[in-house]
């Protein structure tokens, strides 16, 4: 069976070179090939870092600069080949949690900033495998939430509390609840259930990383 990481990796890929370097992301300030040359930088050199060590930002900006010279259409390639036997994203099933969510929603981030997007219909083995991840990760995305926060599957009935205390509920397929966490809001199809104020608050608070 297809992985969650692999299965995006190829469509995310795919996506890329259909749109070009140019096209516009959910991430600010990135188009297409800078996402494309973050998601490298990442795999394949220890200055990836800096993603969550601020002091080793330089580092990290000397890498991805040196990446975005690189023609796009090899830079793609590479992406799609997979991470190097060296790299931490190499080691089997390790590889799948470190990466599952990444090119899920980074994926998404290309998909959702064309214009006219539509919700794919995912294969339920991604859509289970991407309620499991967010069970675990969505707790630590939604730590700073200012109200207490349950997810619920709006395919199966099945919830998990993100955040205990008084607050509001997210109710879509784990793939929305997904891109909702991350903080991409204003893309993500989730309702949103509970008082107004509680509901006012979430929706005024930036989540995810």
């Amino acid at each position: 069976m297809t992985t969650i990481d692999g299965y995006e990796r190829t469509h995310l890929c795919a996506l890329a070179e259909q749109l070009g370097p140019d096209a516009p992301t959910l991430c600010e300030g990135w188009d297409v090939k800078d996402l494309v040359v973050h998601l490298l930088v990442r795999e394949r050199s220890l200055a990836a870092a800096g993603i969550v060590v601020p002091a080793l930002s330089g580092l990290l900006d000397k890498a991805s600069e040196r990446r975005a010279r690189e023609d796009f259409h090899d830079l793609v390639s590479q992406l799609r080949s997979g991470p190097p036997i060296f790299s931490l994203y190499a080691v089997p099933k390790l590889g799948s949690v470190l990466n599952n969510l990444e090119y899920f929603v980074h994926h998404e981030d290309i998909r959702r900033a064309q214009p006219g997007w539509k919700p794919r219909s995912l294969p339920p083995h991604i859509e289970n495998g991407l309620w499991k991840a967010v069970r675990h990760a969505g707790r630590g995305l939604t730590a700073t939430a200012p109200v207490g926060v349950v997810a619920v599957r709006s395919d199966t009935g099945e919830e998990t509390t993100f955040k205990a205390g008084d607050g509001v509920v997210l109710r879509g397929l784990p793939s929305e609840i997904v891109i909702y966490v991350f903080g991409r809001k204003e893309h993500s199809l989730v309702e949103i259930t509970g008082k107004p104020e509680h509901v006012a608050a979430i929706q005024d608070k930036s989540l995810g990383i």
